[in-house]
């Protein structure tokens, strides 16, 4: 199917009159706009006739534009660049509660500068009250600063009454104008503002760039430092060839305003008018009459909007709520309007423009109803055949990945905390330590170990999933020291999202895997969810004076790690279709891998305690094993075996939720070197799903055991630090 794009208030693509616009200065115009010889002359002109088509869009004079890296920097110099300058006049910054993060950041920046900020609340349509702007200004008040549109709801915001308000107090007045440039008319006169924050990508001009007008007398401190460019407001030598493009943007958007406003509006109101039609109970989010022609906002009645969208394989548009590993973030704007939960969690933003077409709108509104009432009624799913049929890919049905979609330790440790120690003496291992696997004595020679796992999806194919799900599964009885015996399945399955096939090939996976462990799988337990989940129950045996727990690290204990880390930032990479084949093969391969040959190793070695690395990362597991046995430890990030594409995906922000939590989780507890980044702070905090086995054991066997697991095929194993000595669990890395 074609790919549809109900996503412009995110971005829009370029306009074909502004990439032509743009080529000549590529090659042949590549002057410094500031050298004074004809090839900087050339650029100069270019540079000015934009200032010039910027003016003219918002009717301003071109020396009141300096153009900015985008809404964001003019937004940040609007905002600081008037409280420093005017800091003596004031310190009270009036906001609202929706504003953009690059204006809402802004604020709780200068917050801590020590300027006093009010946001205030908007009404269920998402709109400034006029009256509660000028009840909140006070004798301190030097700057107002409302958005024109939201780019949620789209709600349009009355600054002509607050400037007219701020008038007569004399405050100055900003406004993010990002989202209704190109959109509604926007003349600085008219709105009779002070500053007026713009961005290119929002209307067909290349991303990177955007303007700032300043009224003139406006006083700003400069936030940029160096040579007198942009009237020595803005230094840095000017980005030609996207300013070009802006401008040209800029002339299109004058030009074409009134037949962009009636085409957007009639794009948006067939989408809805379809939606409708089929759908009962559909909320639109926002004001009725005050509202970008081009914007719905609109929540569907007992659903998930990541779960709808994730059906919708070939339509772009954004959910109302950020879902990661562990919790989903209700927007800020729809909790502001006082959205409740559940419409804000099923709230979905279609946003159309210019290159949408009317069966466009008629093709996505059809699968939009049919992915609706497929989830919401359970339908049979038989004869359903995805989009790209035999190729599946899992991740697109779940909001969490692995295990990097457990609980936060710190809910977990409190759970476990508030559970009830049991008195049988026959329980040699259970919730008073934080492994992950119960011991009960039989007899004296026999001990059950009991453990149980289970995840969501972290690789788009079934088998594989199947077979990671297994192998962590029986990671936790390996840890112990233990031989598995048997395992039961446990499965959720959305039957009325993805065909049994798949199902059957997941079990498949884990079956192929279990029989590498030696073992069978007797049965399981399933339910219907609409997440694919999958892991398993397993029953394995020990000596019940072999076992090996996260409580009995010693002082001199050499600390060996079996695997790389980094698996929860290339999952998620691979969720967002940002990995390539040979590092999606090196995760599934390394997750896959059971950790049987290296815990047969190790149990040839005087083992003191060993845990497996998953969900908390490796800095949470082993935090887990120091404190259980009132140790210190220090390990060394160089030695830390680590797959090579995480820290690149990492340095992208290509980071699960969980990790973040499991960063600070362990921060109080650990001791960075001050060698040590931030971005490898968050890789040894990674949660892991499938991750390799954390061995102590004394020094003098540890440099042997790691020739061993080389020999036979475990060649990641390193020795990655040493247990200080007793202690309150602190880890210090270097």
């Amino acid at each position: 199917m074609k790919n549809i794009y109900l996503d412009y208030n995110a971005t829009t693509p370029l306009h074909e009159e502004v990439i032509e616009s743009m080529k000549p200065y590529l090659g042949d115009y590549f002057g410094n706009p500031s050298s004074s010889h004809w090839f900087g002359a050339q650029t100069r002109k270019a540079v000015e006739n934009a200032r010039k088509q910027v003016a003219e869009l918002i009717n301003c004079n071109p020396d009141e534009i300096i153009f900015t890296s985008g809404g964001t920097e003019s937004n940040n110099y609007a905002i600081k660049g008037f409280a420093f300058a005017n800091k003596s006049k004031g310190n009270h910054i009036i906001t609202s509660a929706i504003e953009h993060p690059a204006v809402t950041e802004v604020c709780k920046y200068l917050e801590k500068q020590g300027f006093d900020i009010t946001y205030l609340p908007v009404d269920e349509t998402g709109l400034v009250t006029v009256k509660e702007v000028e009840e909140s200004i006070t004798p301190q008040t030097i700057l107002i600063t409302i958005m024109h549109a939201n780019n949620e709801v789209g709600t349009i915001q009355p600054i002509v009454s607050i400037t007219s308000i701020s008038r007569k107090h004399q405050i100055a007045v900003h406004t993010d104008a990002a989202q209704s440039i190109g959109k509604i008319p926007v003349d600085v006169n008219e709105l009779n503002v002070d500053l007026l924050s713009v961005a290119g990508h929002k209307f067909y001009a290349p991303k990177g760039i955007g303007a700032l007008y300043i009224r003139g007398g406006i006083r700003l401190e400069k936030q940029i430092h160096g040579a007198d460019h942009e009237q020595n407001l803005r230094a840095g030598t000017e980005n030609v060839l996207e300013i070009v493009g802006f401008g040209k943007a800029c002339e299109i958007a004058k030009r074409d305003i009134n037949k962009n406003h009636s085409f957007f509006k009639s794009t948006r109101d067939r989408l809805l008018q379809k939606l409708s039609e089929r759908i009962k109970d559909l909320k639109v989010n926002g004001n009725p009459d005050l509202c970008l022609p081009n914007t719905l906002n609109v929540s569907f009645k007992n659903i998930d909007a990541n779960t709808l969208l994730s059906e919708l394989e070939n339509i772009a548009a954004s959910a109302g709520a950020a879902c990661h590993s562990d919790k989903t973030e209700i927007s800020s704007v729809l909790t502001a309007m006082n959205v409740s939960y559940e419409e804000a969690l099923s709230a979905i933003r279609f946003s159309t423009g210019r290159f949408t077409t009317p069966r466009e709108i008629d093709q996505a509104a059809g699968q939009i109803v049919e992915a609706y009432q497929r989830i919401i009624q359970n339908t049979d799913t038989s004869n359903f055949t995805p989009s790209t049929p035999g190729k599946i890919k899992l991740t697109r049905y779940t909001h969490g990945l692995g295990c990097a979609c457990k609980l936060k330790p710190q809910v977990l440790e409190k759970i476990i905390r508030d559970n009830p120690i049991p008195d049988d003496p026959n329980v040699l291992v259970g919730v008073s330590t934080s492994d992950d696997a119960a011991v009960y004595k039989l007899n004296e020679d026999t001990a059950i170990v009991k453990t149980i796992d289970f995840f969501t999806p972290m690789v788009n194919d079934p088998y594989f999933f199947g077979a990671i799900g297994a192998a962590n599964a029986l990671s936790d009885i390996y840890a112990m020291g233990a031989q598995p015996l048997f395992a039961l399945n446990i499965v959720g399955f959305p039957v009325n999202r993805l065909p049994l096939e798949v199902l059957e090939t997941i079990l498949k996976g884990a079956n192929d895997k279990a029989k590498e462990a030696g073992i069978s799988i007797l049965g399981g337990h399933s339910i219907e969810d609409n997440e694919p989940k999958f892991g398993m129950v397993v029953t394995g045996k020990v000596h019940p004076k072999k076992i090996l727990t996260n409580a009995n690290a010693q002082p001199g204990d050499v600390i060996l790690l079996t695997k790389p880390i980094g698996l929860g930032i290339i999952t998620t990479a691979i969720k967002k279709d940002l990995a390539d084949q040979e590092t999606v093969g090196l995760a599934t391969k390394i997750m896959s891998t059971l950790n049987k040959t290296a815990a047969q190793i190790m149990m040839n070695y005087p083992v003191n305690s060993c845990t497996d690395v998953t969900g908390f990362g490796l800095l949470g597991h082993l935090l887990e094993t120091t404190r259980a046995s009132k140790v210190d430890a220090e390990i060394y990030i160089d030695r830390i075996p680590v797959i090579p594409e995480a820290y690149n995906f990492a340095s992208a922000n290509i980071i699960p939720g969980g990790t973040y939590n499991n960063l600070k989780f362990v921060t109080k507890s650990i001791k960075w070197g001050a060698e040590v980044t931030q971005i490898q702070q968050i890789i040894l905090s990674d949660a892991q799903t499938s991750g390799g086995l954390l061995i102590f054991l004394p020094e003098k066997h540890a440099e042997n055991l790691a020739r061993d697991l080389h020999n036979l095929g475990v060649s990641e194993a390193r020795i990655i630090g040493v247990i200080t000595g007793k202690g309150k669990g602190i880890i210090n890395v270097y």
